[in-house]
């Protein structure tokens, strides 16, 4: 695919994605229709599911051919890289969304054959978006995004999963302990947002595609590392531990989880 064609999918989903913001917004202070999913704190509301059906329907209209993978089912099995394929997460930090109506993002990645081509992440009350991939480079509210520093996990601070730090899973404990401090936001786009910008050196949490997909390819462009926890390569239907970090952060979390 060449330059000129990802540019022009590239302010499609732009506008796709400014429509979805206006559309939650203007339902957020509606009455919502709550349920729970795996457990009581997995979450998934009516403007979830209303705000999926509209971006799948977008990419059904646009790339018709395509499979999308949507968090909340509006989308189809998608068990294979092979061709076009999108990931969607409507409302990412759903909890967030419910109880505080903040710190929650709506994310869309587009993979051909398995490799990154296209990531956004939307903080939606922000209105902060960072965008691009690897023909565009990594934008943050469309200006080229300012490389973050290489920091070491001890000069830094690190985005971790709660639970996981409260079990002391992968030694999550010595990890905060290590750094400058720990900062848990309760959604993963968020976490990715501050990753990128250099607010933190790293984010580890259980993710699944919907929650890396995006992040995935904008971190990669950015020369983040991005692995699964204990530094695997990360396939994009993964459901997996996940590490995104600094080069140097990486390597001294990879130090811990191996002791």
């Amino acid at each position: 695919m060449d330059v000129n064609e990802i540019k022009r999918i590239d302010k499609t989903v732009k506008g796709w994605l400014r429509e979805s913001r206006d559309n939650v917004l203007r339902k957020i202070d509606t009455r919502l229709t709550v349920n729970t999913k795996s457990s009581r704190t997995d979450l998934v509301t009516n403007i979830d599911k209303q705000n999926e059906q509209f971006i799948v329907t977008k990419i059904r209209e646009f790339d018709p051919d395509a499979r999308i993978l949507g968090e909340e089912g509006s989308g189809d099995e998608v068990d294979s890289v092979a061709g076009h394929v999108w990931i969607v997460d409507p409302i990412d930090g759903t909890m967030n969304f419910v109880k505080q109506r903040n710190h929650f993002a709506i994310m869309i990645a587009l993979y051909i054959d398995g490799a990154g081509v296209l990531g956004y992440i939307l903080d939606v009350m922000g209105n902060h978006l960072l965008s691009g991939g690897p023909a565009l480079g990594v934008f943050d509210n469309g200006q080229p995004l300012e490389k973050a520093a290489d920091t070491p996990l001890r000069e830094g601070l690190v985005g971790l999963s709660g639970p996981m730090v409260l079990h002391d899973d992968y030694h999550m404990v010595n990890i905060a302990n290590r750094s400058l401090g720990m900062r848990v936001y309760g959604s993963a786009g968020i976490d990715i947002i501050s990753v990128l910008r250099g607010e933190l050196v790293a984010y580890i949490s259980y993710l699944k595609p919907w929650d890396f997909g995006a992040g995935k390819i904008l971190c990669e462009t950015a020369g983040l590392k991005v692995t699964t926890v204990d530094g695997q390569p990360l396939g994009m239907l993964s459901s997996t531990t996940v590490m995104l970090a600094t080069r140097k952060a990486h390597r001294d979390i990879l130090t811990i989880v191996g002791q």
